[in-house]
Parts: structure tokens; sequence; C-alpha cells
């Protein structure tokens, strides 16, 4: 896949300059290129040497190209293969499902490697096109580590290829250039970014947001030196190479669809459209609280806005795919492309050190408040959907890999207003832990520390304080 909305991609140069060769008439010796390899489809030959017809599902072909692709995510810049040609230039083809071995290949990398996989046609002839990252640690399979020399994988152990990689571990692709000058930033864009930071009403946003157009995006850390938006930057301020949100919403599952938003312009821009087309379709519910009567949405904004950015921020952008939120009825669910990093998972999502995926991309949308500050992002969801007497998200990563974050809504639960307005301190009431520690009392009637330690996500002497 290229990303040529930013800079040009060398591995997609390499692909298509390959693939021209290879319809001029070029055998694959000889036009290989140390990013990019041409294989035919393992276990289509049978030992006469015949073709066999082609599947949906190889797993001979799956357990080989997880190697190769292995190989080639463990080497500078990650690589490419061409699937579907033999040695001699043969157009022998594939009919290779893309999505089930996308995620074959994730499964037998042990969860480690997510690669982009397209069609590409050669005289038409169906071939397929992967595409490998480069990985940020050695991607292991079956429990070695390999990586391109010239146009072959050669084994290599671990501290070698930390001592190799070392300068570059932890580079963050966000904070690139983009090839995008300063001036190219939309004003439209700026405008949403001032939004927010007026809304957040403190003395550093209210500054922040009177600034003038270079400040602003300089102070937000989003421009080189050279005066070249970071990748981060012409993200947020020009345009995604792709669709980046895709908002639909339904009254009932399997409903037609009553709203839509979807687009590639600048992803702040994007994010502001899906947020008010959500509140659009986010119900208000009248509440009675003794003789205080007010309106409450079925789903808390913030939690929604949240859950929106995380899936536009924290998602993978070398995937094509886009961050689907679906809106049925009184449910939203935020499906973002990528898996979890860093040892995040659902268990441990609440308590986990901060682990963003793109670090300059994260501390700009948090510097314009659009977002809590990185770490605390999924506390917030907890808070204000146990604060009305929901369920807390549901979160999960699904085959893709996709993260998955679900709301369950509904009219607040009066009982629930009631109980969190007598606490005393009233602080209390905002505190993750004490919300945590109720919704499990309502829902069994009964905690201790073995069953509040997986709940709170905590270690046992930090789950005796929260009970205390």
């Amino acid at each position: 896949m290229s990303l040529g909305f930013f800079t040009p991609d060398p591995v997609a140069e390499h692909v298509s300059l390959v693939l021209g060769l290879l319809a001029d008439g070029n055998a694959p010796e000889g036009i290989e290129r140390a990013q990019v390899d041409v294989k035919e489809e393992p276990g289509r030959r049978e030992q006469n040497g015949q073709v066999c017809p082609g599947r949906a599902e190889n797993d001979e072909a799956a357990k080989y190209l997880a190697g190769e692709m292995a190989c080639l995510a463990n080497t500078r810049g990650g690589g490419a293969i061409i699937l579907g040609v033999g040695n001699k230039g043969e157009r022998i083809g594939t009919a290779l499902d893309m999505e089930w071995l996308r995620h074959r290949i994730f499964e037998l990398t042990n969860r480690q490697l997510t690669i982009t996989v397209r069609e590409a046609t050669l005289d038409g002839t169906r071939l397929l096109v992967l595409t490998a990252p480069e990985a940020i640690e050695p991607i292991r399979y079956k429990g070695r580590i390999h990586w391109r020399v010239s146009d072959h994988c050669v084994e290599i152990d671990a501290a070698s290829w930390h001592a190799e990689t070392r300068r570059r571990v932890g580079a963050d692709w966000s904070a690139e250039p983009s090839g995008h000058p300063l001036e190219a930033a939309n004003p439209v864009a700026l405008e949403f970014a001032r939004r927010y930071l007026r809304a957040a009403g403190d003395t550093g946003a209210l500054e922040l947001a009177n600034a003038t157009a270079p400040d602003l995006l300089r102070r937000l850390n989003v421009v080189t030196g050279d005066d070249v938006l970071t990748k981060a930057g012409a993200l947020l301020f020009v345009g995604t190479p792709h669709d980046g949100i895709d908002y639909r919403h339904r009254e009932v599952t399997g409903g037609d669809s009553t709203a839509r938003v979807r687009g590639t312009g600048p992803l702040l821009e994007q994010v502001a459209m899906v947020e008010a087309a959500t509140e659009a379709k986010n119900r208000l519910v009248h509440v009675t609280q003794g003789f205080a009567h007010g309106q409450l949405h079925e789903l808390p904004p913030l939690a929604l806005r949240e859950a929106i950015v995380n899936g536009a921020i924290h998602r993978d952008w070398l995937s094509t795919q886009a961050t689907i939120v679906e809106h049925v009825g009184t449910n939203v669910t935020v499906t973002s492309p990528g898996g979890f990093l860093g040892g995040v998972r659902p268990s441990n999502i609440i308590t986990h050190p901060s682990a963003p995926r793109y670090r300059s991309l994260a501390e700009a949308v948090a510097t314009l408040r659009l977002a809590e500050r990185e770490g605390v992002g999924v506390d917030r969801i907890v808070r204000e959907m146990l604060a009305l007497g929901h369920h807390p998200p549901e979160i999960s990563e699904i085959d893709g890999p996709y993260v998955r974050v679900s709301l369950i809504g509904g009219p607040p639960k009066p009982h629930v207003l009631g109980l969190l307005a007598s606490l005393d301190p009233a602080i209390a009431a905002r505190d993750v832990d004490v919300l945590l520690l109720l919704h499990h009392l309502m829902q069994h009637g009964w905690v201790d520390i073995e069953r509040a330690a997986p709940v709170l996500q905590r270690p046992t002497n930090e789950t005796q304080a929260a009970i205390t």
C-alpha cells in the first residue's frame, strides 16, 4: 500500500516497478528487489509440476508466507511479496481470500504481525500484494528471527537485531515530515481546533486558541523546523489518505441507515462532524430525583467523544480500513483497525501504562483538549458510563486485528443517580474505583478482594485500599 498522500512509499514504488517489469515479460529472477519478492502460491503444484486449482484458504501457503513476511518486517523499511507468479514468470494467480490470509499470518506470528493485502492484476490474472511494515520489535516465527540480506532471509540473534536497529527503535511515524507545507493547513480544521480549545475554558487553552495559525501549529508540535507539517499535522489539518471515520446510524439492528458521515478531509473536521451526528441522534431523557428535574443523554457525550477520538487516533494508520462508528438505537460501537500494543489487553486497559501507537498525534490531540491525556481516556469512558447507571464499556480485540469499544446506553438509572448524589465526600462519585465497586455490588450483592481485583484491574494491596 502506498501512503503517497504524504511522501512516496519506497516499498510501494518498488512493487509498481516490479509489476511493470513482469508485465514486460521479465522473469522474477533479476528483477526482484531487496524489499520485494515474487512468489507463486505454495502448495499448488503436484509432483509432476501441474498447477492445481486455487482455494480461498491454503494453510501451507499461509505458513510459508508468515515466515517470509516476518523476515521482511524485521528488515529496515519492511517489504512486500507479489504472490501468484512462477519462477519463470508464469501467470499462475491465486484465489486466496485476503482477509483470511491477513488474519492467519497474524495468528501464525503470535499476533505480532499485521500485514496489508491488496489485489493486483497481471495480464488478466489475479495476484496479491502482501506488505509488511517495519517492525519496532523483532518478530519471531517458529522461535527464530530472520531478516533480509540482499534478496535472502537469514537468521539473526536478538542482540544483533537490536544493535542494528536501536537508532530506529521507537521512531514515531506521526512525527515524520508529511511533505505538506505549514500553509496547507485547512482553515476549517484550524477553526475546529480553536473551538475545542475555547470549550475547554482553561487559561492555557484559551491562550492557544487565540494564537495565529502558524503559532498554533508549532505549539501543537506538528510542524518541523523547516515549516513542514508532520504526518500528525497533515492528518489533523489537511486530510486523511483514505476514509478516516465512517459513521452510520440506524434506529434498530438491520434497519435502514438514517445518517452517515464519511470522508477524507482533515481528521479534526471528521471528528467534529461525527460528534455532531452522534449528538443529534443521542436522545435526551427527562430525569427526576426528588424535587429536582433535569435532562440527560442516553449516552454520556464525553464517553462518546473519547471512544470516537481514541478509535481515530490510536488506530493503525498504515491500514486502509476506516474507523467504523455504528450507532444503533441507544448503543454505539467503535471498531478501529490495529490490535492492542505494548502489553495492553482488555483485562488491564484501565490501569496499564499508556502505550500510544503514535505519540506525536496523541499529544497534539490531548493539547487540543479533544481527548483526555494519554493513559486516562478509558478511565473517562468507564466513569461517564457508570455515573449514569450503565454498564462499563465492552472493550475487545477481534479478528483483523481490530479494537472494538461498545457503549450500551439507555435511560439513566434514577436510583444510581440518587445513590451517587448522596455519597460523602461528593468527589467519590467521580472515582472510577468507587464506581466499579458499586456497579459490581449492584450486580452481585457481594464483593471481596478476590472478586474486586480483576474488576478494578489492580493488585491485591491497591484493591484492599479501594474497598476500604
